[in-house]
């Protein structure tokens, strides 16, 4: 395939990834700004901020596998969306039994989805930002394992916890997104 059919498919992929990042990320500052605000306060906001974390990932994995090729062209993006399906179902059954519970969901999660976030930006690489991605991917397994730590504790964690686990996420997620926007500029500049 010449260059130029393959110009418009790439830049079409990093204005949807730009956008998508930019959505994520906006999405998990909101998230991290609701859960140390009144979801420190309130136990029922904090019970459907920690069952909608893992919901909307699953959501965002589906609606990026599909405009990526489809959920079969991704696997690993349609195990993470299945991950976080299971994931949001194990917290509402967590949330009745403990906060340390929840905590082992998430960290079990946590490191799963950022496995599988880390093999997707691996085989998405030459796209762009993926090295953002692989980052954030590392961080969301190391975060697992402190989460689990945290379970078996003997402390009395809350959805502060997860907070700077979102706040990291939003991070890379605005990294990436940035990092293609100046990608998309220097493209547009460059083109006659």
């Amino acid at each position: 395939m010449s260059q130029t059919f393959q110009q418009p498919a790439r830049l079409d992929t990093w204005r949807w990834l730009r956008a998508y990042y930019f959505t994520r990320a906006g999405v998990s500052i909101a998230w991290v700004a609701a859960a140390v605000t009144v979801g420190t306060n309130v136990p029922l906001i904090a019970a459907a901020l920690l069952l909608g974390y893992p919901a909307w990932d699953a959501i965002a994995n589906i609606a990026d596998a599909r405009r990526s090729g489809g959920l079969v062209a991704n696997p690993t993006q349609a195990l993470n969306a299945a991950i976080s399906v299971i994931a949001t179902i194990a917290v509402l059954f967590a949330l009745g039994r403990s906060l340390h519970a929840v905590l082992a969901v998430f960290g079990v999660w946590a490191f799963l989805s950022g496995l599988l976030q880390f093999a997707t930006a691996v085989r998405r690489r030459k796209t762009g930002a993926q090295w953002a991605m692989i980052l954030s991917g590392v961080q969301s397994m190391l975060a697992g394992g402190f989460f689990i730590s945290l379970a078996a504790g003997t402390g009395n964690p809350g959805i502060k916890a997860i907070a700077p686990y979102a706040a990291f996420g939003a991070f890379y997620f605005l990294v990436a997104a940035v990092w293609l926007t100046v990608k998309l500029a220097r493209q547009q500049w460059d083109s006659p």
